[in-house]
């Protein structure tokens, strides 16, 4: 069917909209990466006909050249400037908290190889992220092998420099114990503001302790325990299967956290779903923090993480209730765990953690949060200790 006919049928499909939101944006961010590459690449050689190409890659041309940063974002050496950008991407390649398959402490290098095949561009939501946002990469928190809690004490201080900054985080894990130094981080910029936490995941990860440790099955347990993250806003999509503990469901029970299942999800259907998360993670908090542990998603489709467990979201799915979320919630921050490249095939788990970063900033900026203007009011300008305290 033609867009003629489809105007004349009274049918407005999302491809047509996508044509015209293109229309509308910008190219000077490509034009000033094109001048940069020339510049610092050199011309190309004579026979080239294209004289945008220079003699050595610089930015997103060829995908399959240049140095893996995420989306090939600059490379802030000096972390001190990271408020100067809209955007910081930061890997915490620890496993250490892994109990069974370890591997993740490498999903930061996975995802940032695999994202050099993506363009900043996404057709449907009209977006272009190198001309409506400046990304940058900050590198990896230098965590400690084998040391859970000295590594912990290095992600929190590293996140609450870049939230602090008003830069927005994106955190590439890393296994999931890691989310609780990350949410630690976060409120020490919180002053007396609350964070509602919305974590997509198969397992509920909420025990105290695994193997006497806090592990990566343990970190809701402590960040609940702040009281800037109250447990009553701690909501979990997609839980369920043969890899829940009990100790884990206890603590869910005693806490009343809030639990979707993927049953509960499909039958009361995606709006409802996202509808009762936002009301739960918002009621009476500043921002949302996002948890996207990937094997939330449906084994078939992320081989490559440490507990795969067949029955999870559709990518579909998934990306649906992220559009939801980000869209509706002021979200403060995202961090993507569990990606265990060891494990992957055709990097097609990375893939996937890539594509939840970036529709997460594209929904960000449709939504205007993105790009920032000044500070959002939910951020202290001093990093303060956390207050912790009885989860009640």
């Amino acid at each position: 069917m033609t867009s003629e006919s489809n105007a004349n049928n009274g049918f407005s499909s999302e491809a047509e909209a996508a044509l015209a939101k293109e229309a509308g944006l910008s190219l000077s961010g490509w034009q000033q990466e094109v001048s940069r590459g020339l510049e610092f690449g050199l011309e190309a050689a004579a026979s080239i006909g294209d004289r945008s190409i220079p003699t050595f890659s610089r930015g997103e041309l060829p995908h399959y050249a240049g140095i893996n940063t995420f989306l090939k974002a600059p490379y802030l050496e000096d972390v001190r400037k990271v408020g100067e950008y809209d955007v910081a991407v930061v890997g915490v390649p620890h496993d250490s908290g892994t109990t069974y398959r370890p591997g993740t402490r490498f999903g930061p290098q996975g995802i940032r190889r695999i994202s050099a095949l993506y363009t900043p561009y996404n057709f449907e939501f009209g977006v272009d992220l190198r001309e409506q946002i400046t990304l940058c990469d900050v590198g990896d928190i230098f965590t400690i092998p084998a040391n859970n809690e000295k590594s912990f004490d290095q992600i929190s201080k590293g996140i609450a420099h870049i939230f602090g900054s008003g830069a927005f985080p994106i955190i590439l894990g890393g296994d999931h114990s890691i989310g609780f130094p990350t949410v630690r981080g976060i409120c020490r910029h919180l002053g007396d503001k609350k964070v509602g936490i919305i974590h997509f995941d198969r397992h509920v990860d909420t025990q105290e302790t695994d193997l006497d440790e806090r592990m990566h099955t343990c970190p809701w347990f402590h960040a609940t325990n702040i009281r800037n993250a109250p447990a009553h806003n701690l909501v979990q999509l997609g839980i369920g299967g043969w890899q829940v503990p009990r100790q884990g469901v206890k603590v869910c029970r005693e806490r009343a956290t809030h639990i979707l299942t993927v049953t509960d999800i499909t039958e009361m259907g995606l709006d409802a779903a996202a509808d009762f998360a936002l009301e739960k993670a918002l009621d009476g908090t500043d921002c949302v923090y996002i948890s996207f542990d990937i094997d939330c998603i449906d084994a078939g489709f992320v081989p490559g993480t440490g507990w795969p467990e067949p029955g999870g979201l559709l990518p579909r799915e998934a990306l649906y209730l992220l559009k939801r979320i980000v869209r509706e919630a002021p979200v403060c921050g995202l961090e993507v765990v569990e990606v265990s490249p060891p494990y992957d095939i055709s990097d097609i788990t990375a893939l996937m953690a890539t594509r939840v970063i970036c529709d997460t900033l594209a929904h960000l900026v449709v939504s205007g949060q993105l790009p920032r203007r000044e500070k959002p009011a939910y951020i202290h300008p001093e990093a303060e200790p956390e207050m912790a305290g009885d989860w009640r």
